[in-house]
């Protein structure tokens, strides 16, 4: 069975990192394949857990769009460009076959074949003499016709002739026959022969049953000519030899192709709009199988949400997932669900909080590690106990994980704190994106974005570039809003720059003027309880502008 995907909100912060970590593990000591993801690069703040704990970065999941890569991609037997048409119906036959690609000698994809590409040669009244232009070897003239070699040991050079029948007297014989011809013969009287080996063609195919003459053996040995003999009569042997096409000479040289990492809503368009039975899967130029209409169902994933519950906030692809868990402590944000589904969230200052005590009602041990992120993560969203959002049920939780992390709560935390502060060689635009989350608060649609520093002003140093850029996010994303709290954990207080409109929404949210591009407010630290309920609540009194 595929795994469990357990994943946080985009532009992750500590606690989406490491809750969704600590929850794959409890999942596993519960007998469940489940794989911690991430939708976004970590912060420093997160690394510097990460790192101390030596634990892993977990894996990074862009999208959960299904792609081909996430159907049943059929393998398939492939023809060689330089098969013979022979060889393609003998394939198509044993296989039931109805589209057969084909490869060159390093299994590159050159083009694919169909049984309709056969039927039309089939019916095309083309004469034999076109083979000599089609590089055929005189191994593929042995094979269609099952030929018994009696003179002639240069099976893999290329006809250089036309194919004739020789029928009829010696003189239209004589006259129809020329050098280098491969000449089909269903007369044995020697004097034929013969006659046939004296044009100095390069192969004489005898038909039917029966003996050569040694003479005529002799003559061929004598003047380097191929003679073969079929069991086939002369009508049979001559459909068979044109079987000696090359199947490149029929294929479509530009087959519709899709790769492993195409989006599947892309190629059923492309399937819309052509109508194969089959779509070569390609990968750096080389066949990894087949894709029909037919093969378009895909299972799936399985996904548990860590640190949200609104899409707004989750991976881009939700909706083509199967959510099966929701683990959280923010406000109800509307994700829906096709079936009922376990949540569990409580009003608390960190996911990490309510996973440690999962641990514990559950009668799991934490390892140190894991203990130690879920200790970094409460720290990180209580801004070490300073936030408003903390709880004394965080507090105590982050105090029996210290004892389990071996570390000390104030001395690890504000290392990890300060290693998370500061901008550090960030754009501004990467400080604009930093722990950004997306809300619809009424009819707005708004972006908080927060970064924690020990200076304020080495941000604000780039207000007229931050502006910038925010109001770049607005225009481009359709956002309403773009806020920026940039959050000094010593001053325990945050300056909020905003972009967009309406302004009116900030003043009446904070009671304060909003004719800048920022306002200082002093004990405010969380986004979650000091930042969005006012915005929530301001939204009900002003009028849209």
């Amino acid at each position: 069975m595929k795994p469990i995907y357990v994943i946080g909100h985009r532009n992750p912060d500590t606690d989406s990192i490491c809750s969704a970590i600590a929850y794959a593990h409890l999942k596993h000591l519960k007998g469940e394949n489940a794989v911690p993801a991430r939708c976004g690069q970590v912060n420093a703040e997160t690394k510097f857990a990460l790192d101390y704990f030596k634990m892993e970065c977990p894996l990074l999941v862009s999208d959960f769009y299904p792609r081909v890569k996430d159907i049943a991609i059929e393998k398939t037997v492939v023809v060689h460009q330089h098969d013979t048409l022979r060889r393609l119906g003998e394939i198509m036959r044993e296989y039931d076959l109805k589209s057969v690609p084909v490869t060159d000698s390093q299994g590159v994809l050159v083009g694919i074949v169909t049984v309709s590409d056969l039927a039309q040669r089939y019916f095309q009244e083309l004469g034999m003499q076109d083979l000599a232009d089609m590089r055929v070897r005189y191994r593929d003239i042995i094979h269609a016709v099952d030929g018994k070699v009696l003179t002639g040991d240069t099976p893999d050079k290329f006809i250089e002739g036309a194919v004739k029948i020789a029928a009829g007297s010696v003189d239209t014989i004589k006259e129809r026959v020329k050098n280098n011809d491969i000449v089909l013969v269903g007369d044995r009287h020697e004097a034929t022969l013969l006659v046939c080996l004296e044009q100095d063609i390069s192969c004489l195919v005898i038909t039917g049953e029966g003996n050569v003459p040694d003479s005529v053996i002799n003559k061929g040995k004598e003047r380097n000519i191929y003679v073969m003999t079929t069991p086939y009569d002369t009508y049979t042997a001559a459909r068979l030899v044109n079987q000696c096409v090359p199947v490149r000479r029929i294929m479509h040289e530009s087959p519709v192709t899709f790769k492993p990492l195409q989006l599947l809503n892309d190629i059923k368009e492309t399937m819309h709009s052509t109508n194969y039975r089959n779509y070569p899967v390609v990968e750096n130029g080389k066949l990894i199988g087949l894709v029909s209409r037919d093969s378009l169902h895909v299972e799936k994933e399985r996904v548990i949400l860590v640190d949200h519950n609104e899409r707004s906030q989750a991976v881009e692809g939700i909706e083509d997932v199967k959510i099966i868990e929701i683990i959280d402590h923010h406000r109800l944000g509307g994700i829906q669900t096709s079936e009922p589904i376990y949540t569990h969230q409580e009003p608390v200052g960190c996911t990490a909080t309510i996973i440690a005590n999962m641990y514990r009602r559950r009668g799991f041990d934490i390892p140190r590690e894991i203990a130690g992120l879920l200790l970094s993560a409460i720290i990180s969203d209580t801004v070490l106990f300073k936030s408003p959002t903390c709880t004394d049920y965080d507090k105590e939780t982050a105090e029996r994980l210290a004892k389990i992390a071996e570390v000390n709560i104030e001395e690890y935390g504000l290392e990890m704190l300060k290693a998370g502060s500061g901008i550090g060689d960030m754009t501004p635009a990467e400080i604009v994106k930093n722990d950004m989350k997306e809300f619809v608060i009424g009819d707005y649609r708004i972006m908080v974005s927060q970064i924690s520093v020990m200076d304020t002003k080495e941000v604000m140093d780039l207000e007229d570039e931050l502006i910038a850029s925010m109001k770049n996010i607005c225009e481009k994303d359709s956002f309403d809003m773009s806020l920026v709290m940039v959050t000094n954990i010593i001053e325990e207080a945050t300056t909020l720059l905003f972009a967009g409109s309406p302004k009116t929404l900030i003043a009446e949210a904070f009671g304060k003027g909003a004719d800048g591009t920022h306002i200082f407010l002093p004990g405010v630290m969380s986004r979650k309880k000091q930042i969005i309920p006012p915005l929530s609540e301001a939204v009900k009194q002003i009028k849209p502008e």
